[in-house]
């Protein structure tokens, strides 16, 4: 059996901000707003704006972005996105800030399969 050292894990903070990207914004966004992503949670910045739509669009990319992934995987090189609505000119940058370690069974209480097929 996998000791309790063995059951963690280790997931990249996040802070996503709005930066500016090559044509004028059209949606509400500010430039620095920001947000960021510690383990599960989203801490958002007392009263500053953040786009329902661009979070959505974001939101997907936040947990592959919170883990290691290898060199050659375009998660680990492309940290601009693009505002969805194809008009608006705001990107959102994602940069890891810090990391936190996590012990697998406060995380979920799905058994480590017994055959260890889950570490290939």
């Amino acid at each position: 059996p996998k000791t309790m050292a063995d059951q963690a894990f280790t997931l990249y903070d996040l802070r996503v901000e709005t930066i500016a990207g090559d044509r004028p914004f059209v949606c509400s966004h500010e430039i620095g707003s920001a947000f960021e992503v510690r383990g599960e949670n989203l801490h958002f910045e007392t009263d500053r704006p953040f786009s329902l739509y661009a979070l959505a669009a974001i939101l997907p990319l936040l947990p592959a972005k919170q883990r290691q992934v290898g060199a050659l995987d375009w998660m680990a090189t492309d940290h601009v996105i693009a505002c969805p609505d194809p008009h608006c000119g705001g990107r959102f940058r994602i940069s890891r800030i810090g990391e936190r370690s996590f012990d697998r069974s406060a995380t979920t209480v799905e058994p480590l399969p017994s055959d260890n097929s889950w570490s290939a």
